[in-house]
């Protein structure tokens, strides 16, 4: 699995930037947990399992069509390059606005992937929402709310496509890290890094 990114929209320089590859040493990472020691003749408890050098996340764009894979923890350490293009993917995808996504929605994600024992990639509804896009929405739907956590780069709506919805929800309110919003009839979930709650 390729870790870049496959847009459609504007070549400005940022973008491209977050586009490219992410490295030799990002794949390395990625590709580093995965490797075991298998030496002949060593004791059992040699094969103590390493810990995990970098922590990635899946997404699929349903709106742009892009795919990412990339790393946001690396050796315990937050990775500027990775980070920056899962910001990118989750950018306000009608205006085009990056914006600094939360870290910890990063970590619920992961730990909502690992819950769910998927590595499937999330799909994305909706990341980020630029003020005014979210007012459109507003306007369009009373589901939409006025102070939405998307606006604050705190929320994601999502679709992981080898689990039930419901199985989502379970997942995410087990978590019990923030918001949890279950839209059966739409076939999502919204999960939030802002104070724990259900609806």
């Amino acid at each position: 699995m390729t870790e870049t990114i496959h847009r459609v929209g504007p070549t400005d320089a940022s973008a491209e930037r977050a586009c490219t590859p992410i490295g030799r040493r990002g794949l390395l990472a990625g590709l580093g947990a995965g490797a075991a020691m298998a030496l002949v003749g060593t004791p059992a408890a040699a094969f103590i399992r390493p810990p995990q050098v970098a922590r990635t996340l899946a997404f699929e764009h349903l709106h742009t069509g892009e795919r990412l894979v990339a790393p946001y923890l690396i050796r315990g350490r937050l990775d500027a390059d990775g980070l920056g293009r899962l910001d990118y993917i989750l950018r306000d995808w009608r205006t085009g606005e990056v914006v600094r996504i939360d870290r910890r929605l990063y970590a619920l994600l992961d730990a909502l992937r690992q819950r769910l024992r998927t590595d499937a990639p999330f799909q994305i509804i909706s990341g980020y929402r630029a003020p005014k896009t979210n007012a459109m929405l507003r306007a369009a739907s009373s589901g939409v709310a006025k102070r939405s956590y998307h606006t604050r780069a705190m929320a994601i709506d999502i679709v992981v496509p080898n689990r039930a919805t419901e199985q989502v929800r379970d997942a995410a309110l087990a978590l019990r890290r923030g918001g949890v919003g279950y839209y059966p009839s739409s076939g999502f979930v919204h999960v939030d890094v802002g104070p724990v709650r259900r609806w």
